[in-house]
């Protein structure tokens, strides 16, 4: 692959994108992309763009000509996804889909950001040739749009993402900065004692997902190296910050009603991140360090 000197990102307002234009700005020349807030990234050019409209997305890869683009753009709530199928599909497959072919016809990589929730949860842990079988709309539309994403692009780059956690920008957050605000207020946090996941911080999701790019995989799994329940997550979270976890409430997925169906266990396989990249690799750090040295972390810790 030519070496890459600019990068387009999509998605650059979420808590996801926000990291890898971060991350990306190091030693890029970056754009991100953004539809509803604004956001400001140092060394990073936000532009505006609606990217289910096709033609506006055609419009910004002419005019901003990038060497490979990351789609990190989502409609991400499970439970959203479920009850407006259409948006879903329209934001989830069609625009992704898109993009994929405007990368193609300008011949240059394209990286989906896809997710574990694309499996059931019977059979972990799961690697990158673990047979997909999602049970919600959201995992649905995720499958689908990777499949004809690949059709459409030959030259695809799949990172299926675990749950990920971490600082965020404002308008933005991922699945700490709820906990944290409760924890803080000691108002009731229930928590899935029978969910597990191996989650990974944003910060090192973003340098895996480079990686990925830089290394042109085609499919990769970059979940973190713990094996954890929700519950257990924020025990360890409420560690982190020195505060009573007398709030959180042990529940169980099982007895709990959504309009999406969670799978139990989409534990990662993520062996052939690890040994990526030798000791530039992808390389997470045990789950209590990565979470002490969040500013969110810090900014709340109890003294």
């Amino acid at each position: 692959m030519d070496a890459v000197k600019k990068v387009l990102v999509t998605g650059a307002s979420g808590f996801l994108g926000w990291n890898i234009c971060r991350r990306a700005a190091q030693s890029l020349t970056v754009i991100g992309v953004f539809h509803s807030h604004p956001v400001t990234v140092p060394g990073v050019t936000g532009l505006r763009c609606d990217l289910t409209d096709y033609r506006e997305c055609t419009s910004l890869m002419q005019r901003t000509r990038p060497d490979a683009v990351i789609h990190a753009a989502a409609m991400v709530n499970p439970n959203q996804c479920q009850e407006h199928r259409d948006e879903s599909r329209r934001i989830n497959v069609g625009a992704a889909v898109s993009i994929a072919g405007l990368c193609n016809d300008a011949g240059i990589p394209c990286v989906f950001i896809s997710t574990d929730l694309i499996f059931d949860g019977a059979s972990p842990p799961y690697s990158e040739t673990s047979e997909p079988s999602p049970v919600s709309v959201y995992g649905e539309h995720k499958l689908e749009a990777e499949r004809a994403m690949r059709r459409r692009h030959d030259r695809l780059i799949i990172c299926r993402m675990p749950l990920m956690f971490g600082d965020a920008p404002p308008g933005a957050q991922s699945c700490i900065q709820p906990m944290i605000r409760a924890l803080r207020g000691r108002t009731p946090l229930p928590l899935f004692i029978d969910e597990y996941r191996t989650p990974v911080s944003g910060t090192a999701a973003a340098a895996g997902i480079l990686l990925a790019l830089e290394k042109s995989v085609s499919l990769i799994h970059l979940g973190g190296r713990e094996r954890i329940s929700r519950c257990d997550f924020g025990y360890t979270l409420a560690a982190a910050l020195g505060a009573d976890n007398a709030a959180i409430l042990p529940v169980r997925q099982a007895l709990t009603r959504m309009p999406a169906l969670r799978p139990p266990d989409v534990s990662f396989d993520s062996a052939m991140a690890f040994g990526l990249g030798g000791c530039r690799g992808f390389n997470p750090l045990p789950l209590d360090e990565e979470l002490a040295s969040l500013e969110c972390v810090k900014s709340y810790a109890v003294c």
